[in-house]
């Protein structure tokens, strides 16, 4: 009887240490997939604050609690069910599906360069005041119709990286990743956010380092966003050239991701303790190049074609 009971409680244990370990797995492949969709990631969160721009201190967080909740529901409710049935029935399509969302970010990427080119960009619009529940409303159901699109990249790009595994696998990761993402990305959106109340509030003090921090917070928030834009918008070009390049490869057209490829190795071969760093920037570089040519093909069709033909067509 008690050896019995001897084996079963080894049973159990060894079950205990295979759980652990698979729950190990599941959390080291989240990591990876998450890794992977990073730039999009950047852009999600340098995107976020302009929707909560103009609402009263009081309605920000709340407004981002409200997002938060539709991201994870467009993940979790949408999107997670339908990747998963696509991997699992066409999971040819998912390089096509990554390339078409490579575009997109491609052209994210170059329409915010246009804008700051062109002078067109939604930012030199005089900012309305948000007021009232309609208009808190209709900013965060925008905020979250933009998330479908980020939160679909995310989720295929992390797909795409644990595609060789189980579908009960697949499902545990992106559940995490869906998760770790979206807090993680909401969380940062809220702290940007409030920094400069926070600030505000430490500028009352009466000590005077809590002045002087107060004071840069205030007067440095700004600029922290405006980085934060620029480095979203090189994250797009450079997240959907390396998506497109890949891509192409996968199909049979090698030749581009190759020559990046080659240029990044004889980069790094060629410059010593440093060379993994700079190889890395040369291939990263080269793939924000290919994100801007292909980019500035779809802006052209979207924007400029049309224009001018509106254009011609006045003048005939």
């Amino acid at each position: 009887m008690s050896a019995g009971l001897v084996a079963l409680l080894d049973d159990v244990a060894a079950l205990a240490k295979l759980a652990a370990a698979s729950v190990d797995d599941v959390g080291a492949a989240a990591g990876r997939a998450s890794v992977k969709a990073a730039g999009v990631v950047v852009d999600d969160a340098a995107v976020t604050p302009r929707y909560v721009t103009g609402f009263t201190p009081d309605r920000e967080l709340p407004a981002i609690k409200k997002i938060t909740i539709g991201s994870l529901r467009n993940k979790l409710v949408f999107i997670l069910p339908a990747a998963l049935l696509l991997s699992q029935f066409a999971p040819w399509a998912l390089t096509p599906l990554l390339m078409l969302g490579g575009t997109y970010l491609s052209y994210e990427g170059a329409e915010k360069i246009w804008e700051k080119v062109s002078g067109h960009s939604a930012e030199n619009a005089e900012p309305v005041a948000m007021q009232g529940e309609d208009a808190e409303k209709q900013m965060v159901s925008s905020a979250i119709r933009t998330d479908f699109i980020l939160s679909a990249e995310i989720m295929v790009i992390a797909l795409n990286e644990v595609a060789a595994e189980s579908i009960w696998r697949r499902a545990a990761i992106l559940v995490v990743v869906a998760f770790v993402i979206t807090i993680g990305v909401y969380g940062f959106v809220a702290l940007l956010v409030k920094m400069d109340d926070i600030g505000l509030h430490l500028s009352k003090r009466d000590s005077g380092a809590a002045k002087r921090i107060g004071r840069l917070l205030v007067q440095g928030m700004p600029k922290v966003l405006a980085a934060l834009g620029i480095v979203g918008t090189v994250a797009m070009l450079w997240v959907g050239g390396h998506i497109l390049l890949d891509g192409a490869a996968k199909l049979g057209l090698a030749a581009p991701y190759e020559l990046v490829h080659h240029a990044s190795e004889a980069v790094a071969h060629a410059t010593g303790a440093v060379g993994g760093v700079l190889g890395w920037f040369t291939g990263t570089v080269a793939s924000a190049l290919a994100g801007l040519a292909v980019g500035a093909i779809v802006v052209a069709i979207m924007h400029v074609v049309p224009k001018r033909s509106g254009h011609d067509a006045k003048t005939h």
